[in-house]
């Protein structure tokens, strides 16, 4: 797919009025807009929030609701062109908004397997479990290059280092977009752009301050094979690059990714982006539309957007020539898709398809989690035997939630294996090979064990909400002209030291070592942290990060099935001291 100027795009552009060109430049969020709106306003594209889903949230449900909304578009009249719109979401570790839906390991996992064609196939099925709810678009992937772990969002970074992120780029775009036999591919989106990983701090949506040559050596570079690899459209980021918030960075948006870089697609802002550019919603509107962003994610504010897009063309403060180069790209994205000759999503082939949490997906993403898992420590404690009676324990043991992490049908993940649907559990992927395990939470069930299976680590979280904040609560981005409502989000914790966060988990390998019980530790989290006594008390430890539905891919390893092959791409902590040396270093990872 690579977009290009066709006669139809031209035709269209001829035809339209300045209400419906910045009506497709609009991406409202599916409960604050209806299929009538979506006509009567020309939108552009609608998408799905975190935890926002239609009906009983199944792929059914899925497309019976795309399906309304893209009647209501394609409807031709003298008032309007019929122009399909774009439905998006945040599938960012399979379609992972949908109950059932095969969940992969997040991308931090995924850059400890180093495995580029893993990373093609995971690409390929979660594209066909996008398609199978009938939408089209993906905001993935992430290209963040974290550098700092106290950063929220550190999972959905591959690596610390841009050589890696850059590795996985291409690969999954292309297995995003394949557009093989029966139209498989969706539209991807590299994101954030640009520099979000790299904020002092690791402060979500903060400040990231670079020279030139140092953002684009570790924070563009990874950008350069998703856009040779044709990537359809790039997300804007929250973040700032030398007091410039990048919604608003014509250097960045335009002259550097559209002009330099050659990226023909469009530019997509994030959830109210622009919000934070001015205390004035019309200026940061102008500021934004001029300085490069094509289409609007204004999820509840979406009349006022047009609105005052419109009044800001009328006056002359947006140019023309920057509403209708906006229109084109969106334009141009829709025919490369092939949007236009796609029926309607009820009649696609791949609508409610079987294929949505098959075997065959999960079976890849059973593989990935194998990968993936890092070995930091074993003192002949693994592998384990499928006759030896084993105590598992730990407060995610059988949790398939703290397994998946954010994003995974609700923002924020959950608890428990209520929402998480198929797949396994460690502790029941523990009790299908070792059917004498014995279950206990915090591991003080009497009786002899072989050995212990502890599995403990971070609840799940989600961007701001999981950040690592020393001093508590923190105004973010507190001299932006119009900070907005997510900067003042509690953190995650003010220290990246385990033991204080959940001293629990500590206790219960303490507890359980002092009984003379040999202890494997799992160690679930989004993030290296600090755990130097965890390991201590553990005769094994494993990184097992956020490894998704198919907690079997755990035990595979295990129990000796499959060797560990997983090495960090993060450095793993010893302390506080950003200056201390690490723990673990960069490529450290043991083998039977």
């Amino acid at each position: 797919m690579k977009p290009i100027d066709t006669p139809r795009i031209d035709a269209i552009l001829s035809r339209m009025s300045l209400a419906q060109k910045v009506g497709q430049m609009t991406q409202p969020e599916r409960q604050f807009i209806g299929p009538d709106d979506v006509r009567d306003w020309h939108i552009g594209s609608v998408l799905s929030g975190g935890g926002s889903w239609p009906g009983g949230n199944r792929p059914e449900d899925w497309v019976d609701m795309h399906d309304a909304y893209w009647e209501a578009s394609t409807q031709a009249d003298g008032e309007h062109l019929g122009i399909p719109l774009l439905y998006g979401v945040d599938a960012i570790h399979g379609n992972n908004n949908v109950l059932g839906a095969t969940i992969f390991p997040h991308n931090i996992g995924l850059g400890a397997a180093n495995d580029p064609d893993l990373i093609r196939r995971i690409a390929e099925a979660t594209a066909r479990e996008i398609l199978a709810c009938g939408v089209e678009w993906t905001f993935a992937p992430t290209l963040a290059v974290a550098r700092d772990i106290r950063w929220g969002r550190t999972y959905e970074s591959y690596a610390q280092t841009p050589e890696r992120v850059a590795a996985y780029a291409g690969p999954f775009v292309e297995g995003l977009q394949e557009r093989g036999d029966g139209d498989t591919g969706v539209i991807a989106c590299a994101k954030h752009w640009v520099g979000d990983g790299g904020t002092t701090g690791g402060i979500d949506q903060g400040e990231t301050t670079l020279s030139e040559e140092e953002l684009r050596r570790v924070h563009i570079m990874p950008y350069l094979p998703a856009i040779d690899a044709g990537v359809l459209t790039v997300m804007a980021s929250y973040n700032s690059w030398n007091g410039v918030r990048c919604h608003g960075h014509r250097k960045l948006l335009t002259d550097i990714l559209k002009d330099e870089l050659g990226f023909e697609g469009f530019v997509v802002s994030d959830w109210n982006g622009i919000d934070q550019l001015d205390i004035s919603y019309e200026r940061a509107v102008e500021i934004s539309v001029n300085a490069g962003v094509d289409m609007f994610m204004v999820p509840e504010e979406w009349r006022r957007f047009i609105r005052s897009t419109m009044e800001l063309v009328e006056s002359g403060r947006i140019p023309m020539a920057r509403i209708d180069d906006a229109v084109r790209r969106i334009l141009r994205v829709k025919e490369a898709y092939g949007l236009f000759e796609r029926p309607r999503p009820a009649e696609r082939p791949l609508s409610a398809a079987a294929s949505f949490g098959s075997a065959r997906h999960r079976e890849v993403a059973r593989e990935a989690v194998r990968k993936s898992l890092v070995l930091l420590k074993n003192r002949n404690a693994l592998p384990l035997k499928s006759d030896w009676k084993i105590l598992v324990a730990g407060h995610a043991a059988d949790s398939r939630g703290h397994l998946c992490g954010g994003f995974t049908v609700n923002w924020q993940g959950s608890h428990g294996n209520d929402v998480v649907e198929g797949g396994t559990s460690i502790w029941e992927a523990v009790v299908d090979r070792a059917p004498d395990a014995v279950l206990s939470a915090d591991g003080s069930v009497e009786g002899d064990f072989d050995v212990a299976l502890v599995v403990v680590g971070e609840d799940p979280y989600a961007e701001g909400l999981g950040d690592i904040r020393p001093h508590g609560r923190v105004e973010l981005g507190s001299s932006l002209p119009n900070p907005g409502s997510q900067v003042t989000l509690a953190p995650y914790a003010n220290t990246l030291e385990h033991r204080i966060n959940r001293p629990e988990d500590l206790a219960t390998i303490e507890r359980i070592r002092a009984r003379g019980i040999p202890v494997v530790t799992v160690f679930v989290s989004g993030r290296p942290l600090i755990t130097e006594a965890e390991l201590e008390a553990s005769d094994a430890f494993v990184a097992a990060w956020l490894p998704g539905s198919e907690g079997a891919g755990v035990t595979d390893v295990l129990f000796g099935d499959v060797n560990f092959r997983g090495k960090l791409t993060f450095e793993w902590p010893r302390s506080a001291d950003p200056d201390a040396s690490p723990m673990f270093e960069l490529g450290y990872g043991l083998r039977y």
